[in-house]
């Protein structure tokens, strides 16, 4: 028996923010990356540094995000359809 969509809604809505922070984490990662590279090339190895790890961090917890979180809802939603 297929479950309704008022059912499916928290499993929809979950699923809804996992992606969204998972792309925002990535965007923001992105945009950290990039600041550093900047900063390392106006000269201030040790700030790019330290912004390169924290933008490596920032990736790392979107890619965490993306493969814990949304993928096994994702699956979850899909079989609930099915």
């Amino acid at each position: 028996m297929r479950p309704s969509f008022v059912e499916l809604l928290p499993d929809l809505l979950e699923l809804l923010v996992f992606g969204l922070g998972s792309a925002a984490l990535s965007i923001a990662g992105a945009y950290i990356e990039r600041f550093a590279l900047l900063t390392v090339q106006h000269g201030d190895p040790g700030f790019g540094a330290w912004a390169l790890v924290m933008g490596a961090a920032v990736l790392y917890f979107a890619y965490l995000l993306g493969t814990d979180k949304f993928h096994p809802k994702l699956r979850e939603v899909r079989a609930a359809l099915a």
